[in-house]
């Protein structure tokens, strides 16, 4: 039984093996000057100005969450997707009975203005 696994074991431990060779290989042969511009703090090509504890409106957490929820609806409709034909008509209801309560939540947001960026 212990020879079925001998080949996973064997890809973790080749895998394993090159990470740390070629983070040694990086390490030993990399450049290593130091100077103040490459310690700087650099995001997509904006130099920093001012502090880190911005604050920043609530309108970005709702569009954030509600991204969230309707993404999970995804996750959930997948399984579902997968298996329609075999599954019948009482998942399909509880399905469309999900589905009717997102879009109807979806809609609350959009009349209280939830993804507007005023």
């Amino acid at each position: 039984m212990n020879e079925v696994y001998l080949p996973i074991v064997l890809m973790l431990v080749l895998g394993f093996s090159f990470a740390l060779l070629f983070l040694a290989l990086s390490a030993w042969l990399g450049a290593r000057r130091e100077t103040p511009l490459k310690t700087t703090t650099y995001e997509s090509g904006v130099e920093p100005i001012g502090t880190a504890r911005n604050r920043f409106s609530v309108k970005f957490y709702m569009v954030a969450v509600s991204f969230i929820v309707f993404d999970i609806e995804v996750v959930f409709l997948y399984p579902y997707a997968i298996q329609v034909v075999e599954l019948g008509m009482i998942p399909f209801a509880a399905i469309v009975l999900f589905v009717i309560v997102l879009l109807a939540g979806f809609y609350y947001e959009l009349k209280k203005g939830g993804f507007e960026w005023d």
